[in-house]
């Protein structure tokens, strides 16, 4: 299993990029991402593994359509999105 750091294209991600998020709303705004907006990719999220909050932002580790994972951070405060951390699909065995 790679680790977070050895995943591949680790560096492109490195320095926090900021990108558009669609989020479900429910009792709260911003409740969860659905969908990440990646240039002209749209990534349906499958799933949310995990959730934890900090002083003025959340995080969310999520879970691609495609298998690759990232790490969300919502800034409240500016209302801003950016991915902290990305995990490329294991690739499948042959």
């Amino acid at each position: 299993m790679r680790s977070w750091k050895t995943a591949a294209n680790w560096s492109v991600f490195v320095a926090e990029q900021t990108v558009r998020v669609e989020c479900y709303s429910g009792y709260k705004a911003d409740e969860r991402p659905m969908r990440l907006h990646l240039g002209a990719r749209v990534l349906d999220i499958a799933e949310v593994e995990d959730r934890w909050y900090s002083p003025g932002e959340t995080y969310f580790r999520v879970l691609t359509s495609d298998g690759d994972r990232y790490v969300l951070c919502h800034i409240e405060a500016q209302d801003i999105w950016t991915i902290t951390a990305y995990r490329a699909a294991e690739p499948s065995p042959r």
